[in-house]
C-alpha cells in the first residue's frame, strides 16, 4: 500500500491525500507536479526514474475497511537527501532518456 508522503521532498510544499499535484516514482518519492517538471525534469533524483501521479486513497468507506481511515497517510516528512549540484548532475544525464528506457 502507498505510504501518501505529506509533502514534495524538493520544495517541502504540503501535498496531502487528496492532492491531484502529487507525483510519485516506482519507489514512491514524492513530489510536487511544478518541481517534477520545472526543476526534476521528470527524472527522480534519487533512483532515476520518471513520475506518474500519485493515486488517491478514498476518504470514503466504499468497502468495508478500506479507506483513508483505515490506512490512514504517512505523517513522516521526507526531503532529498543529495547536495543540488549533485541533483543537476544527475538530472543532466538522464532527462533526454525516456524513463522506459532508464
Amino acid at each position: 500500500m502507498l505510504q501518501l508522503r505529506p509533502n514534495c521532498e524538493c520544495c517541502d510544499r504540503e501535498l496531502p491525500p487528496e492532492s491531484d499535484e502529487a507525483r510519485i516514482c516506482s519507489y514512491e518519492c514524492t513530489f510536487c507536479a511544478g518541481c517534477v517538471e520545472r526543476v526534476l525534469s521528470n527524472v527522480c533524483p534519487n533512483c532515476g526514474g520518471g513520475f506518474a501521479p500519485r493515486p488517491i486513497r478514498p476518504a470514503r468507506e466504499w468497502r468495508p475497511g478500506v479507506s483513508r481511515t483505515h490506512q490512514p497517510p504517512s505523517g513522516k516528512r521526507v526531503t532529498m537527501q543529495h547536495e543540488v549540484v549533485a541533483i543537476a548532475a544527475f538530472i543532466a544525464q538522464l532527462k533526454e532518456i525516456p524513463p522506459a528506457e532508464r
